[in-house]
């Protein structure tokens, strides 16, 4: 009786292997490309950011008669714009509101964005930012429900996370539902860099919060808003709609370059690291084709490696335009990060320490970039990179257990 089974036991097992290795595929099939965690072999993981999973927010918004968006280029659902997408399915946007670098993404970092009307829609794009970086009243009268859609890079000092709690602020004081379309963090495998000190707040560093805080942007709006965060104590009626496939042991590789100096993954994973020779004499390679992937200036003492900055798209006046600027190449030290994760601060005390001309290294933006004077201050003193990060462990520790009460998806 045993050996007359034997023959269907083993079509069944063949059956359920199949069945098993199909499913697998479907699962892995990806849409963006993810790298799995660097202690198992790289494989391929289906992830679908929030506004892809269409079926968990469209028959809600169409409940809504006048809807508003905040959108930039990266807002897509596959090829399709976020905009389209909507209207398609039948709900009515009223307005676009627009972050730093504008609907297109093009514009220069820091450079005005006018008002517009989008030529395809017709529908009015509102900036927000230089001199309005908050929705005002009348931006908001007769609209139902604010949809905020933008994909982050998971650094405190790059705008979007602060133009996202103006907004929740905005919309907290007129009594307006927000719904966050969560998208993953390409930088949310690790945490670090000095915390934020309150009489250092500006809009490229609004909460006290490090340099690299490890969240995607509806666990980051979840903490602004339960921690009382948003000023005069306002809390906004906020839902999200999260990624699926997602955790924080991946690197989640960005699809669409979040703005004009961040072209691709090199730069993206680079920045946290880089973006704080921003107030220093050193160029991060804005006006070439590799931005915040190599660092230098023209009296750099080492000359074996070079860059000219040029006006281009989104740096029409980059630092050194046309100047022969010398200094590092960090392309090749993507994986190294991947592999360690971490700022590199040896990068920045070693640029600093090489410089002839000390008392100029350092600008006054690199306090509003840090978060704090201390780290300025532990870099002239000499501090080597593993005594200035042991001097902000308690901190971080204290960050993480705030972070942990917020978090959407498994951690690292």
């Amino acid at each position: 009786m045993r050996i007359k089974l034997l023959p269907y036991i083993l079509v069944s097992l063949l059956f359920t292997s199949c069945f098993h290795t199909r499913q697998l595929q479907e699962n892995v099939a990806p849409i963006a490309t993810v790298d799995s965690s660097t202690a198992a072999p790289v494989r391929k993981i289906q992830i679908k950011p929030g506004a892809e999973r269409t079926h968990k927010y469209f028959n809600k918004l169409r409940n809504h008669p006048q809807v508003a968006v905040v959108a930039n280029q990266t807002s897509l659902i596959r090829n399709t714009h976020l905009v389209d997408s909507l209207l398609n399915g039948g709900i009515n946007i009223v307005k676009v509101f627009t972050p730093e670098h504008g609907f297109r993404g093009s514009a220069d970092a820091g450079a005005l964005i006018e008002n517009e009307t989008d030529a395809k829609t017709g529908l009015p794009i509102i900036s927000l930012y230089g001199n309005h970086k908050k929705p005002t009243p009348e931006d908001l009268a007769g609209v139902d429900i604010v949809v905020f859609d933008l994909q982050d890079v998971g650094t405190r000092f790059y705008t979007y996370i602060s133009t996202m709690t103006l907004v929740m602020e905005a919309c907290a004081e007129q009594s307006i539902p927000m719904l966050i379309l969560d998208r993953p963090n390409p930088n949310g495998f690790y945490i670090d860099g000095p915390i934020l000190e309150t009489k250092h707040k500006s809009f490229i560093g609004m909460h006290n919060v490090p340099v690299v805080h490890g969240m995607t942007m509806a666990e980051y709006a979840r903490m602004v808003n339960e921690e009382g965060w948003l000023e005069k104590g306002v809390k906004c009626d906020l839902d999200w709609i999260t990624c699926s496939g997602y955790n924080h042991h991946l690197f989640y590789n960005l699809p669409v370059k979040p703005s004009p100096n961040l072209p691709d993954m090199n730069s993206v994973i680079l920045y946290p690291s880089l973006c704080f020779f921003e107030g220093t004499k050193v160029s991060v390679g804005r006006g070439t084709e590799f931005p915040f992937s190599v660092i230098g200036y023209p009296e750099y003492v080492d000359k074996s490696f070079s860059f000219t900055p040029v006006s281009s798209t989104g740096a029409m006046n980059p630092p050194y335009k046309d100047q022969v600027c010398y200094g590092k190449d960090f392309r090749d030290s993507v994986q190294s990060l991947k592999d360690n994760p971490g700022l590199r601060l040896r990068w920045l005390i070693d640029m600093y320490n090489a410089d002839h001309n000390k008392a100029n290294f350092f600008t006054s933006f690199f306090t509003k970039l840090a978060g704090t004077e201390k780290l300025k201050e532990q870099i002239e003193a000499g501090l080597d990179e593993a005594a200035i990060r042991q001097s902000w462990q308690a901190d971080l520790d204290a960050f993480k257990r705030i972070r942990s009460k917020y978090l959407l998806y498994r951690d690292f």
